[in-house]
């Protein structure tokens, strides 16, 4: 059953490999606890048993969250079951989901994001190439999968823009900019044909030996130019994303622009900028106004 759920995520609902990837981590824990109380069939799960699992995560001090996403899981799971003609009523239905705290964002500023794109060293080809994937995540706001992923047929720098395909392969298009097109540009002039040593790829950006990076590796670089920066915030995988959201919304873009080019379902996802750029604006008030 489990294994045509997961087919089912993947054919019918289009969901991506990470999200289908934690709907499975959720499930296999949840049909082990089953298994612990000599539930051997998940058609025989009860209210009480998902009641009583969700109290028992929550003891195990998971995240509201977590719990969440595994309530989630559930719901989908037997909702599945239910349209597979396997079950007549859901058992978590009409559980209550534990209330999630949005914690907003770290961003950098302005200054900061500068001094970040001026670290690598732009004579040499990995530095070439860095900065120009660096100016392409602050320009476009793309996930970083989807930077170590973006072929190089999907990329008009003469055009200026970058067609992505997100979560569920749903398709974008997102304006570069003025200076990820100038670096972009200089990237492939120069750096590209170095690394890729005769071979050819499909990628947009590639490693020494002339194949694709790795979201580790990459994020190992970036993380390593923090440093040199000096920049004391944590360097996350989405830190130049934020940052591409909330400076665009301070700047005056409106909501759904900004919901479009971020890629997201749901414009209340993209809602959370909105707090940031709120309470970067309530700083600077209380700094600057007279009566703050």
């Amino acid at each position: 059953m489990l294994d045509s759920f997961f087919h089912y995520l993947v054919v019918e609902k289009g969901l991506s490999k990470k999200t289908v990837e934690a709907y499975s981590h959720d499930l296999h824990r949840f049909v082990d606890y089953l298994h612990s109380k000599g539930i051997a069939d998940l058609r025989k799960t009860a209210k009480l048993d998902v009641r009583v699992f969700l109290h028992w995560l929550k003891r195990r001090d998971l995240s509201s969250r977590t719990m969440a996403r595994n309530l989630v899981a559930l719901r989908t799971f037997f909702r599945f079951l239910i349209q597979e003609g396997q079950l007549d009523v859901s058992p978590a239905e009409e559980m209550e989901s534990p209330s999630i705290t949005k914690k907003l964002p770290d961003i950098l500023t302005l200054k900061e994001v500068e001094r970040l794109l001026e670290q690598p060293n732009t004579q040499t080809p990995l530095g070439a190439r860095d900065r120009a994937m660096l100016e392409m995540l602050y320009a476009t706001g793309m996930r970083v999968s989807e930077l170590v992923q973006l072929p190089i047929n999907q990329v008009n720098v003469e055009a200026g823009f970058v067609l992505l395909y997100g979560k569920g392969s749903k398709e974008r298009v997102v304006p570069i900019g003025g200076e990820a097109m100038k670096w972009a540009t200089l990237y492939l002039r120069t750096a590209r044909g170095t690394l890729a040593k005769g071979k050819e790829s499909p990628l947009l950006f590639i490693n020494r030996s002339g194949k694709g990076l790795s979201r580790q590796g990459f994020w190992k670089s970036i993380k390593g130019y923090g440093r040199k920066a000096r920049i004391e915030k944590r360097i996350t995988p989405h830190l130049l994303r934020h940052s591409f959201a909330s400076h665009l919304l301070e700047r005056g873009a409106d909501l759904r622009s900004v919901q479009m080019m971020l890629g997201h379902s749901d414009i209340s996802t993209t809602q959370i900028y909105t707090h940031v750029a709120g309470e970067r604006l309530k700083k600077i008030h209380q700094r600057y106004h007279p009566r703050g």
